[in-house]
């Protein structure tokens, strides 16, 4: 698990392989500007970064498909830890579109080419 301030397609798609064949899993928080990759769990990226002071209703899990990188299709909006009915998230995707907007900024910031 690593918390990155910038990241390669290429890093990316060496984690895939390990992992998932496809994906890489990440948490971001969406406040600090922060993301977390290369878990088996969105949960244990979650739990990283409330250790490190982030708040759980600015945290969220996503996907990448580095195979993607450049499409709608690179960043998947699902998981578990999505599920919020507190804040009206009743799936596991990212229902808020202003939510996936901030996070596509964020993403945009740290993954590189």
């Amino acid at each position: 698990m690593k918390l990155i301030d910038s990241i390669s397609v290429q890093e990316l798609s060496e984690m895939a392989q390990k992992m998932y064949g496809g994906l890489v899993k990440v948490v971001v928080d969406i406040d600090k500007d922060l993301m977390v990759v290369d878990a088996n769990m969105h949960a244990d990226e979650e739990a990283f970064l409330l250790e490190k002071g982030s708040n759980q209703q600015d945290l969220w899990g996503i996907n990448f498909h580095p195979g993607k990188f450049g499409t709608e299709e690179f960043i998947e909006y699902d998981s578990m830890i999505n599920i919020r009915p507190r804040q009206s998230n009743m799936s596991r995707s990212i229902e808020n579109e202003a939510i996936r907007q901030k996070i596509i900024e964020l993403v945009d910031k740290k993954v590189k080419q």
